[in-house]
């Protein structure tokens, strides 16, 4: 063990000479990197990235478009019984679990930031095939030896077999979901981006705030 420490600060120390800038780089370099440094935190903590690793179903929250799912899963026969992570994502293992968080998070925050997302959000392939998993793995015990067990996303597309939500089409979101469906429904509302200093000075100095537009 410690000769494999040793091989990696070895190979970590020969990257950073490769990698190291000239000695008239350094200082632009190093004020880049605080600059970028600075920028990734600040996103981090604004998209309050650090939420997606836990189970809580507001974390799915921080996109507003998701205000109809959210509604519907919490008024639902799902809300509380399953979170958002009990239905899509895979549980086969951590690794698969937080590898697939990943992949589709990035794909969501993608779609997000460059007004991508349609107005009628519906599953792709892959959160087809964990949900239809993780519907089979919660109700195996009530299915017996239905044949709907052996029924994958793939062999439906296929046409062989019928997923879940084919017939069970109310569960649990309904089947509307546009973000005109529940114009007034009340979900929880994102964190502010400003700490809580700076707001208490704008309580506090009110001249201080940006004057509206008549």
């Amino acid at each position: 063990m410690q000769r494999f420490f040793q091989c990696m600060v070895s190979w970590v120390m020969a990257l950073a000479q490769v990698l190291r800038p000239p000695k008239s780089w350094h200082v632009p370099v190093l004020l880049a990197t605080g600059v970028f440094s600075g920028l990734g935190a600040a996103v981090f903590h604004i998209s309050n990235a650090s939420s997606y690793l836990s189970e809580d179903p507001k974390a799915c929250m921080n996109c507003h478009i998701m205000a109809p799912q959210f509604a519907t899963w919490q008024r639902g026969s799902h809300g509380t019984k399953a979170t958002c992570n009990d239905c899509h994502v895979p549980h086969d293992n951590i690794f698969l679990k937080y590898a697939f968080k990943a992949m589709d998070g990035s794909r969501h925050a993608f779609m997000y930031t460059f007004h991508l997302e349609p107005q009628v959000i519906r599953m792709h392939e892959p959160g087809q095939w964990a949900v239809q998993n993780n519907c089979i793995r919660c109700h195996e015990n009530v299915l017996g030896g239905h044949q709907g067990l052996q029924v994958s996303s793939h062999a439906a597309a296929q046409g062989q077999g019928r997923l879940c939500w084919d017939c069970h089409r109310e569960v649990p979101h309904g089947t509307v979901n546009s973000l005109s469906a529940v114009p007034h429904v009340s979900v929880p509302t994102l964190s502010p981006v400003l700490p809580e200093w700076v707001q208490k000075n704008l309580r506090d100095n009110p001249q201080t705030q940006p004057k509206k537009q008549p």
